[in-house]
């Protein structure tokens, strides 16, 4: 049986609580309508389609199926007209990216192993996907990227990835493959949000 319905619907559910984040981002920094489409968008998308040009499985699959497109838009108006209440949501927003983070990093993986890549580059192009909308959401914001802040953010997505990698190499059914890895990755993200644990960081003064 193909895995790829159930992929895309993965992809799907990611995609909205990934514009979810974005979007907020664009309010907070009093960006108009188009601001908020661009980001909600950027992060949704921005992931898989780097994945998508990087293994060539071009045209990539949010410029090939329409309702790639339509899922961060509906996220994007959703939060430009519900922000306030959004915004005091924030904890569970923050429960709902780890969520997209850990469903992202293997549909990513998946798919970068059934266009012929290994478990290493494949379980690496699974933690772009679920990493890379954020950067450039972030950049486009003009703040520094979250991955780079200290948060355990790029690290769980790479664990769920190489997991659902070796699992999907042995010929695993694609729920326990897809289950496995993303559990993983979104235990990992959740305990580091509530325990606040941090990546190492360099110590004293830089001497530049």
């Amino acid at each position: 049986m193909s895995s790829m319905p159930l992929l895309v619907t993965f992809d799907l559910i990611g995609i909205f609580v990934f514009a979810i984040s974005g979007a907020l981002v664009a309010v907070r920094k009093q960006l108009d309508l188009f601001g908020v489409l661009v980001l909600a968008g950027t992060t949704g998308l921005g992931g898989g389609f780097l994945r998508d040009v990087l293994i060539d499985a071009t045209p990539p699959a949010a410029l090939a199926d329409w309702r790639y497109l339509i899922v961060p838009v509906a996220a994007g108006l959703i939060t430009f007209v519900q922000h306030p209440a959004l915004g005091r949501m924030e904890p569970y927003v923050n429960v709902f990216d780890a969520f997209g983070l850990s469903l992202f990093c293997v549909t990513g993986t998946i798919k970068a192993m059934e266009h012929g890549l290994g478990p290493a580059p494949a379980a690496l192009m699974g933690m772009v996907t679920g990493i890379g909308g954020g950067m450039a959401r972030d950049v486009l914001a003009g703040r520094v990227p979250v991955v780079f802040r200290g948060e355990l953010y790029a690290t769980p997505a790479l664990a769920g990835a190489a997991v659902a990698a070796v699992l999907h190499q042995y010929d695993q059914p694609i729920w326990l493959v897809a289950s496995t890895g993303g559990l993983l990755c979104l235990v990992w993200r959740l305990v580091a949000l509530r325990r606040n644990w941090q990546a190492p960081m360099p110590r004293g003064s830089a001497s530049v």
